[in-house]
């Protein structure tokens, strides 16, 4: 089999991504095929489910209604539908984006204390999204930035349990926040402060090789070996290489048994597999299940090896 062909014969969101990071296309060929995300497919789809209240099912981050005795936790709401459509790489500029922001703009609340939803609440986890999704869409999170920032622990990271005491950083915190710095920065220009706090950030990820404890060397959680996608709020090895990846420096050496890792899950036929879905309440299926092969995967595996070892 020829992955890149596998790749290519896929949804748009797939497509435009493997012209762009696999196949070296010319920009306008990935620019085209990406514009057609809004119109087929996944993003089209997920779009069409966007409700008359301006929401996805009825809700910010939880759907409404909600049942706790539900299995897992929904994927359903508006926060997890718009983080889709930013992986699925709807353009920000297109009329449909333009719209469906502008509809959460003026109805979408968060359920802890009715914040806005481009002002942000108050886990860094989820601001982190928050400002990911607000630099990515144009809109204004200067003020999320700024809580964020005086939010950073002593160790370089942050963690959603900081509140309630805990002085050590989280890896689950820690990548939505640096996803969300990075997507703002590359927005806006940033500022000097958020800059850095995402060097601290980013060293906090590297003096750990994106999976070991500083202290003593041992692997931190074993589901961090497995790849999952969507990714929703959890860490795993694969999304922080492609953070780094995308962060557009070279790789260091810390990361070597990261990338290593990465490579030795690599199957004969040359895919990557669908591992550790998240549970609970989803739209619609983006693979065929775990323990099958993935393009998101695959994707994401290739491009993260492509950039290491060209580097």
């Amino acid at each position: 089999m020829n992955v890149l062909d596998w790749l290519l014969d896929s949804d748009p969101a797939i497509r435009w991504q493997a012209l762009r990071d696999l196949a070296d296309s010319p920009a306008e060929e990935a620019s085209a095929e990406r514009s057609r995300v809004a119109a087929e497919g996944w993003g089209a789809r997920l779009l069409a489910l966007q409700g008359e209240d301006g929401q996805w099912d009825g809700g910010t981050y939880f759907p409404s209604p909600f049942d706790d005795a539900e299995p897992g936790q929904p994927w359903t709401a508006t926060t997890y539908s718009l983080l889709l459509l930013r992986d699925f790489g709807l353009d920000p500029r297109s009329a449909a984006a333009r719209d469906a922001v502008a509809r959460v703009r003026a109805n979408s609340c968060w359920e802890e204390a009715g914040q806005p939803f481009f002002q942000g609440e108050v886990e860094p986890c989820i601001n982190g999204m928050a400002v990911s999704l607000g630099a990515y869409f144009g809109e204004a999170v200067d003020g999320i930035v700024a809580r964020l920032l005086d939010e950073q622990l002593d160790d370089g990271g942050w963690n959603c349990e900081a509140e309630r005491g805990s002085t050590r950083s989280s890896f689950g915190t820690t990548i939505n926040v640096l996803e969300g710095l990075l997507e703002y920065g590359r927005a806006t220009g940033g500022t000097p402060e958020a800059a850095a706090a995402r060097q601290r950030a980013e060293e906090y990820l590297l003096e750990r090789g994106l999976l070991r404890r500083k202290s003593t060397g041992a692997l931190i959680d074993p589901k961090w070996l497995q790849f999952s996608y969507p990714t929703r709020w959890h860490y795993d090895v694969l999304r922080g290489l492609d953070y780094f990846r995308d962060a557009g420096t070279a790789p260091d050496a810390r990361l070597a048994e990261a990338v290593d890792l990465v490579r030795s899950k690599r199957q004969p036929d040359g895919t990557w597999l669908l591992e550790n879905s998240h549970p609970g309440r989803i739209h619609f299926p983006l693979d065929e299940g775990d323990g099958r092969p993935s393009r998101w995967n695959t994707l994401r595996a290739l491009r993260v090896l492509k950039w290491a070892e060209t580097a």
